[in-house]
């Protein structure tokens, strides 16, 4: 019982959005099979966001899978206030995304899928404009790698622009300082 309570509360933390639902057929010898095909997208509006697809044959089964498949994919944001730390363009076969932060009170100025990405990863200003393919499973892909590659000025400032890179510095207070606030981003070995 006490498990059952304690998985639905992690459960409930996460939010939940359908960006598309589609029916496909395939044509058999017997005549036509219908599936379905769904993209949904699962956050928590603190800086974690997923998308995933499900496909089956019935469509509340074509969700399910979506958004498990969305929960294991899981993405940490790195956020600045209520809007991004920096301009970023997120590309994903024929279509980019770029996002640019925005001052208080902007709001999410975005179309299609991006804004669902946006609201669910905690993003409450933000500029955007979606070039190339208009698809929302492309959009939603390439709203996810940008958001992905974004990074807080203090990663920045430590000379470390992509992941898995290192940088060598001096013991000052001052790096110290910026290594405590993003420890949680990277690995320090002391040579």
């Amino acid at each position: 019982m006490a498990r059952d309570r304690d998985n639905r509360e992690r459960e409930s933390e996460y939010k939940e959005r359908l960006l598309r639902i589609s029916r496909v057929s395939k044509t058999v010898k017997g005549g036509r099979r219908i599936s379905f095909s769904v993209l949904a997208a699962v956050g928590d509006e603190k800086g974690k966001v997923g998308i995933g697809l499900g496909k089956a044959n019935g469509v509340p089964d074509a969700i399910r899978k979506a958004i498990a498949n969305a929960k294991k994919n899981l993405v940490t944001v790195s956020l600045k206030g209520g809007t991004l730390p920096h301009e970023q363009i997120g590309k994903y076969n024929a279509t980019s995304v770029l996002l640019k932060p925005a001052s208080k009170g902007t709001g999410v100025i975005a179309g299609s899928a991006t804004r669902e990405l946006l609201e669910l990863a905690g993003v409450k200003d933000v500029l955007t404009k979606i070039r190339g393919s208009k698809t929302k499973d492309n959009v939603a892909r390439a709203t996810l790698e940008g958001l992905k590659q974004l990074r807080s000025l203090e990663v920045k400032s430590l000379g470390l622009r992509k992941i898995s890179q290192s940088a060598v510095h001096n013991k000052t207070a001052d790096i110290e300082g910026k290594i405590k606030l993003v420890s949680y981003l990277l690995k320090v070995e002391e040579v």
